[in-house]
């Protein structure tokens, strides 16, 4: 198993405003999501989750081209990586580790189909209603419908994983993550390196081509 994190004598620069405010947003819009379904309000329904396309949309683009943490590069390994991780032989990690990668890309693709699904769902009684649901039959939309709740309940299984895992950091190995994901800065042994930032004109083209391509699809289905 993975050793614990040695004792910190420092504190760094661990996450940029962009991946903070991502995480935090995205936390917030899908509670908000479930509730606008939940009290069957259309209109904020369909905002909500187009907000949190644009959202996931500029996460993916910074994970190429932001900040050293935030990039995927960065955390993602291989099963060789991961087995190295777990046997105790990475060393200190800063930002997320193998593991920490899996539960990210993991919500990051349930976030994405979720979000997707709901472009084209559309049920019976008119209350889904996605601004792409009429490139796709009645049938075929009442489907994708059907699959867009069902990886909802899925979603929800991963984040009740993530927040166990959080759990599990800060009461069994004493490690803080909710910390850092609020202040930017963590506590790391002395000589680590921090993250080193991005130009804010990369998080404008991030943000640029996620507007881009939500207003695409909102407009090519008759939205706005």
């Amino acid at each position: 198993m993975p050793r614990s994190t040695p004792e910190p004598t420092v504190r760094v620069a661990v996450w940029d405003r962009a991946v903070r405010i991502v995480h935090w947003l995205l936390a917030g819009l899908i509670g908000l999501a479930w509730w606008t379904a939940e009290e069957e309000m259309v209109e904020w329904h369909d905002r909500i989750g187009m907000t949190i396309l644009g959202l996931l949309i500029f996460r993916i683009v910074w994970g190429f081209i932001g900040s050293s943490t935030a990039r995927f590069a960065s955390f993602v390994r291989g099963p060789a990586g991961i087995l190295e991780y777990l046997r105790g032989r990475s060393g200190y990690v800063l930002g997320h580790n193998p593991l920490g990668a899996l539960s990210v890309l993991a919500l990051l693709a349930a976030v994405g189909l979720q979000a997707g699904l709901g472009l084209f769902a559309a049920d019976e009684d008119g209350f889904l209603a996605g601004p792409l649901s009429g490139f796709v039959s009645e049938d075929t939309a009442e489907t994708l419908t059907g699959l867009h709740k069902d990886v909802f309940d899925w979603l929800l299984v991963l984040i009740g994983l993530h927040v166990a895992a959080i759990a599990v950091y800060l009461f069994v190995k004493r490690d803080n993550l909710i910390g850092p994901m609020i202040t930017g800065r963590r506590p790391a042994p002395e000589g680590t390196q921090p993250m080193v930032a991005a130009p804010g004109w990369r998080a404008l083209v991030a943000a640029l081509i996620a507007f881009a391509a939500v207003s695409v699809i909102w407009y090519a289905g008759g939205g706005g």
